[in-house]
């Protein structure tokens, strides 16, 4: 069995952001050499996302109204984390509802994904350098 593992850096200017790594995955895979297993891609920070869903702009777009619905940034008082010193309790919510990592099947040698599907990192207390871990096990 094959092992590869490599890790991704981001460093979004903005709070939020959408960024589909479909690309770099498969680059991972190519790179790794396995034709049949699973590829684990998890965010490696507690108010960062990995995520698979369609690479559509609306979409996209839904999903910062409505997560904002959810955990609203502001006002940052009214979250008991933000006592701490903290401005991000909200970006730990928006985990949580997105989700921490992924798991695709690899079958002969590609994502063995289902339409539409893509895999994006979500970032939701940008400004500073964030990894995503990409894992593949295989033969």
């Amino acid at each position: 069995m094959k092992s590869y593992r490599k890790e991704l850096w981001f460093q979004t200017p903005g709070r939020r952001a959408f960024i589909n790594i479909t690309g770099e995955v498969e680059q991972a895979l190519r790179d790794s050499g396995v034709r049949e297993g699973l590829v684990l891609v998890n965010a490696m920070h507690i108010t960062a996302s990995v995520f698979i869903n369609d690479d559509e702009s609306g979409l996209h777009a839904d999903y910062e109204k409505w997560l904002e619905h959810l955990a609203p940034h502001e006002p940052v008082s009214s979250y008991r984390h933000n006592r701490t010193g903290e401005d991000n309790a909200d970006a730990h919510m928006k985990r949580q509802v997105m989700g921490r990592e992924v798991v695709v099947a690899i079958t002969e040698g590609g994502l063995d994904f289902g339409p539409w599907e893509q895999i994006f990192y979500g970032e939701f207390d940008g400004g500073r350098r964030k990894r995503v871990l990409i894992k593949i096990i295989g033969e």
